[in-house]
């Protein structure tokens, strides 16, 4: 418990560097942020409204702290080209950018433990050979190339799936779970060769201890060696990958939100980016990064549950 509370409080300062990199963003954006809103054709006074209503008139330090005041109480701002607030929008469309990451998560898992387990068992043999020329086109091909490939082979040419977009009724009305499984896919191939390789070579290296030798000589069957004894202790590094790569996704969503039209976080942050919202952009950016904070620091407390040698 102590080690968990220390590792929270050492996620504090990571906190606070995130939201004021935020709020730097505004300050890096080369030119003058308030003209590229406007456009070139504002006059002085709506310029200085503006930059009044953003608080772009004050020093900056007064400018940080406002805003770390208005984070605390939730008032990430007001999106100009949607004139919503930055908070509702975040919040109708991050559940979409969630429910894709953890799609192509458990997909990733779902192919990359079996997947690694035989070719570790199955070690210089064909099924090692194949799995290994199949992960490396995992790897080969990010989303942005196999998104299109998918697209064309299973929904315009078989027709089995929908294009882009997702279920108005949600992942669990009718059919809801077929406009998430193209997208899942593009996401999850990559995350899923680079997972094979690593539970590969986990599984390779447990599978040579002691404890497994001195298991076969007392007579236990190879599945029971296998899946009893060494998987567990080769899936605890696998944790740890597992937490970054969720940040990594969390990124590549953007993407991939884009090329199936996922109406999720990553494809709000575009429409921002196109269209000089940068207080949406911002909020977004936020959410995204405190996210993947938020994801490290479980991970690190589970990687502290599943390894008894890291509990104190």
């Amino acid at each position: 418990m102590k080690s968990i509370l220390t590792r929270v409080a050492l996620t504090l300062p990571v906190v606070w560097v995130v939201v004021s990199l935020v709020f730097l963003l505004i300050h890096l954006v080369p030119g003058d942020p308030v003209q590229q809103m406007l456009g070139e054709g504002a006059t002085t006074a709506d310029l200085a409204a503006l930059r009044h209503q953003y608080g772009l008139d004050q020093p900056l330090h007064i400018q940080y702290l406002h805003y770390w005041r208005d984070v605390l109480h939730g008032d990430l701002g007001r999106s100009i080209r949607l004139n919503d607030s930055v908070l509702h929008l975040i919040s109708t469309r991050y559940p979409y950018t969630i429910e894709l990451t953890i799609a192509a998560l458990i997909l990733g898992l779902v192919l990359a433990v079996p997947a690694g387990v035989l070719a570790a068992t199955r070690r210089a043999r064909w099924q090692d050979h194949t799995l290994s020329l199949v992960s490396l086109f995992g790897l080969s091909f990010p989303a942005f190339a196999l998104g299109p490939v998918l697209i064309l082979v299973f929904s315009i040419g078989l027709g089995w799936l929908p294009v882009s977009g997702a279920s108005p009724g949600g992942l669990f009305s009718a059919n809801g779970w077929t406009y998430l499984v193209l997208p899942s896919i593009a996401m999850g191939a990559s995350l899923a060769a680079i997972l094979t390789r690593m539970v590969r070579t986990a599984m390779l290296e447990e599978l040579n201890q002691d404890y497994i030798r001195t298991a076969r000589a007392k007579g236990l069957s190879e599945r029971a060696v296998v899946y009893r004894h060494a998987l567990p202790n080769a899936l605890v590094p696998i944790v740890t990958v597992v937490g970054l790569q969720f940040g990594a996704l969390l990124a590549g969503a953007i993407v991939t939100e884009t090329l199936f039209s996922w109406p999720g976080l990553g494809r709000l942050v575009v429409a921002a980016i196109s269209g000089r919202d940068y207080a949406l952009v911002q909020g977004s950016l936020l959410a995204i990064g405190l996210t993947y904070v938020l994801v490290n620091l479980l991970t690190d407390i589970a990687y502290r549950w599943v390894n008894p040698r890291m509990r104190s």
